[in-house]
C-alpha cells in the first residue's frame, strides 16, 4: 500500500503540473492514464460502478465526481483533482485542490482551511482514538471558519478494495465510532463547501455540486494507523509532500 500512495503522489504531482488556463480537463484524463501504464499500475476510479474515467476532475462548486470532458480550465478557477490506483491488488486514494492563477480570497481560503481541516484529522489518527474524533476535528475547524462540511459523501477504509469499512464522516462526535487500531488503513478526506453543505447529483449520475453553487475544495490521503499517529502513505519516498 506504500507502494501504491507513492505512485499515487507521483502521477497526481504531474497531472497537477499542467493545470493551467486553457487545458482540457479531459487532457488531465488522458495523462493520468498514460502515466498508469508507464508505472504499470491500474486506474482504480476507471470502471468502478461504471465510472467512465480514471480521474476525478471537479471544477469550483463542483464537489466529487466530475467528469473530465472538453471544458477549459480558467483563470480565477479552483480544481480538484482526485485519483487512485490499484498496484499489485492493493488500492490507494489521494486528492487535492489547485487554484488556476490568481483566484478570489474567499477560494483562497476554503483551500487552505480544507487542507488544514486534513491536517487536524490526521492529527487524530492513532491508535487507541475513535473515529469521531478525526470527524470532529474536521467539523470543528471547518465550521469555526464559517464554511460547512460536506456530509453526503464521506472518507472510507481503503485495501484490497477501493472503499472499505469503517465510513468516516466529516462530522461527529469526539469519542464515539470505531476504535483506531494499528496496521488500520483509511482515506481521510474533507470536502468543503464556501456555502451550505447540501449537494445534488448532475444528470450524468456521477458529478455531485453544490446545491447553492458555491465553491468547494478537497483533500484526501490515505494514511495507516500506528501506535504512535499515522504514516501518510499517498506521499513520494524523500520527495516533497504531495501537499
Amino acid at each position: 500500500m506504500r507502494s501504491a500512495g507513492r505512485v499515487v503522489a507521483l502521477i497526481l504531482e504531474e497531472i497537477r503540473a499542467e493545470i493551467k488556463p486553457g487545458v482540457a480537463t479531459r487532457e488531465l484524463d488522458q495523462l493520468a492514464r498514460r502515466l498508469c501504464a508507464k508505472k504499470k499500475v491500474q486506474p482504480a476510479f476507471q470502471g468502478y460502478n461504471g465510472y467512465p474515467f480514471s480521474l476525478c476532475v471537479s471544477v469550483n462548486e463542483e464537489v466529487v465526481h466530475g467528469f473530465p470532458s472538453e471544458r477549459k480550465v480558467l483563470e480565477g478557477d479552483i480544481v480538484s483533482l482526485d485519483f487512485g490506483v490499484n498496484y499489485n491488488g492493493y488500492y490507494s486514494d489521494a486528492a487535492l485542490t489547485v487554484a488556476v492563477g490568481a483566484v478570489s480570497l474567499l477560494a483562497q481560503r476554503l483551500i487552505q482551511v480544507t487542507r488544514e481541516a486534513l491536517f487536524l484529522g490526521l492529527e487524530k489518527v492513532r491508535a487507541g482514538n475513535r473515529l469521531g474524533d478525526i470527524s470532529f476535528a474536521v467539523q470543528a475547524h471547518v465550521e469555526n471558519r464559517g464554511f460547512s462540511v460536506v456530509r453526503q459523501f464521506v472518507g472510507h477504509g481503503i485495501g484490497k478494495a477501493l472503499h472499505e469499512d469503517p465510513q468516516i464522516p466529516n462530522f461527529g462526535e469526539s469519542g464515539r465510532g470505531v476504535l483506531l487500531k494499528p496496521g488500520m488503513v483509511l482515506a481521510i478526506e474533507p470536502m468543503v463547501n464556501a456555502g451550505g453543505h447540501e449537494v445534488e447529483i448532475l444528470s450524468d449520475g456521477w458529478t455531485a455540486v453544490t446545491k447553492d453553487r458555491s465553491l468547494s475544495a478537497h483533500f484526501e490521503h490515505t494514511v495507516a494507523v500506528t501506535e504512535n499517529g499515522c504514516c501518510i502513505l499517498t506521499q513520494p519516498e524523500g520527495g516533497t509532500a504531495l501537499f
